[in-house]
């Protein structure tokens, strides 16, 4: 049975502080239900909004082929994802500044940018756990750890990386104490065997994926298991159940963003989900439906806005061939309109080994798409030239935009959270 339990906490006579922070006194931890076994009761719109949000995505899965997994676009989703739970949030890197520093890297250039490159990591430990995980994969602590560990391992609390915490953590009130937070999870001792129940619970097939991936989602953020980096774990664990079920085999759906955006309602529904009671009463099955309205809804919407970034690409790309029109269906050049949108930033050297031509015939494709405005050359990095799809990455931006406004039209309502500025 979940519920919150009476702790004190002591009061601190460190010098500096307010009289409020130095102070102890009573606080409440919450211990969650474990979830291997049990049984939920779905309310009859919770089940059609799942079965809304299982189409699309599976739908968008199936037809995309600009967001595709390993692509630059797939991971400028990354990029947004990871940055909205992390130390970094705020930072406004758009998509042309990460491209052209992921660009830099994979040819060799020295990183300037710092803080694309932190960026860049935290796209890295993202695509690891979606990495380690296939269609019926076991999820694991291990696993979970192991994801953890990529993330803080390049950071200054590297020290915490993979390690469940052994600390009391909480949400809100002071940084000093608990007394006046907002929620307290459970305390040190109970958070592997919790974990422990949450691996067991994401590796059954029982529930519906959306169902279990929102279930899972908000157990974790219940549990807040690490000291650091909670927030990027529980919304990889989204996607790591994605995959493992099937759902998603290609493309990353940016529900995260959309969460995001709709912040007061994802808030709203992940403390809907922290019910004191038994598991089978009326709190617990109202606040389980409440949340899976509210997640489920975000799916849809997520997959919804990036066919619509899909269409658009494809239509660039019909644009850009009239543009170099007459040339052979297999030369450089339509080869590179093929491949663009999956990589919109580009060296010679990149580009040859995306459409397995010379670097001599792909040079003479660049400069063919160059001559028709399609690419554009903008930096120098150790003699090799880096070149832009900029309608590919304005489409982006706009994308990016377009997920951060509630109405999904940033000219209609504007964006809830920082994000890049609209392109001329």
């Amino acid at each position: 049975m979940a519920r919150l339990e009476q702790r004190f906490w002591e009061g601190s006579g460190r010098s500096g502080l307010s009289r409020k922070d130095r102070a102890g006194g009573a606080y409440s931890v919450y211990v969650p239900d474990p979830l291997a076994g049990r049984q939920f009761v779905f309310e009859g719109s919770a089940v059609a909004d799942m079965s809304d949000a299982e189409r699309a995505i599976r739908d968008l899965d199936a037809r995309s082929s600009a967001l595709a997994d390993t692509e630059a676009l797939a991971r400028l989703l990354l990029r947004a994802e990871s940055v909205a739970s992390s130390k970094i949030e705020g930072l406004v890197v758009g998509a042309r500044r990460l491209l052209r520093a992921d660009a830099a890297r994979a040819s060799g250039g020295h990183q300037v940018d710092v803080t694309a490159a932190d960026v860049l990591g935290n796209i890295d430990a993202m695509a690891y756990a979606l990495q380690m995980v296939k269609e019926g994969t076991e999820i694991t602590l291990p696993l979970l750890l192991g994801v953890h560990r990529q993330l803080l391992a390049a950071t200054e609390l590297h020290a915490y990386a993979g390690q469940i915490r052994t600390v009391q953590n909480w949400i809100g009130g002071s940084s000093y104490n608990p007394c006046s937070a907002v929620f307290v999870p459970p305390p040190p001792n109970l958070v592997e065997p919790l974990l422990l129940d949450l691996c067991a619970f994401c590796s059954d097939d029982s529930l519906p994926p959306v169902a279990q991936a929102a279930v899972a989602h908000a157990q974790f953020e219940n549990i807040h298991p690490f000291v650091d980096g909670n927030g990027r774990v529980g919304r990889a664990l989204i996607h790591m159940i994605f995959r493992r079920r099937g759902l998603t085999q290609r493309v990353t759906p940016p529900v995260s963003l959309v969460l995001a955006t709709r912040a007061r309602d994802y808030l709203e529904g992940l403390r809907a989900t922290a019910y004191v009671g038994a598991p089978g009463g009326q709190p617990a099955v109202e606040g389980t439906n409440r949340w899976l309205g509210t997640f489920a809804g975000a799916c849809t919407r997520a997959a919804a806005d990036a066919m619509g970034f899909e269409e658009r690409i494809a239509r660039i790309q019909d644009g850009w061939r009239d543009r170099v029109h007459p040339v052979r269906s297999d030369s450089a050049a339509m080869r590179l309109i093929d491949v663009l949108p999956g990589a919109p930033v580009i060296t010679i050297a990149a580009a040859a080994k995306l459409i397995n031509r010379t670097i001599q015939a792909t040079m003479l494709g660049v400069q063919r798409l160059a001559d028709a405005k399609i690419l554009t050359p903008v930096e120098q990095r150790q003699r090799k030239q880096i070149f832009e799809a900029r309608d590919i990455i304005d489409v982006f931006t706009a994308l990016e935009r377009q997920l951060a406004s509630p109405a999904g039209d940033t000219k209609t309502e504007p964006p809830t959270r920082p994000v890049p500025l609209r392109q001329r």
